[in-house]
């Protein structure tokens, strides 16, 4: 069975979750890296499905003023 894709929101909101436990006194350094490695594949994640959205807008444009 394929994952169900997060969406963006649920994206944002672990970032901030992320962000948070990163501005943590007590976070080890150890922690702290597999923090910002996980919040940059969110963060790729997010930026992937902004592009698809971005060339969905753009071929719709395009079918409108041409079609």
């Amino acid at each position: 069975m394929a994952k169900k894709e997060q969406s963006l929101e649920q994206s944002f909101e672990q970032l901030n979750e992320i962000i948070a436990s990163l501005e943590k006194e007590e976070v080890s350094l150890e922690d702290s890296f597999a923090l910002y490695h996980e919040g940059m594949k969110i963060l790729k994640h997010c930026n992937d499905s902004i592009d698809k959205v971005e060339k969905e807008l753009m071929i719709l444009e395009e079918n409108g003023i041409d079609g």
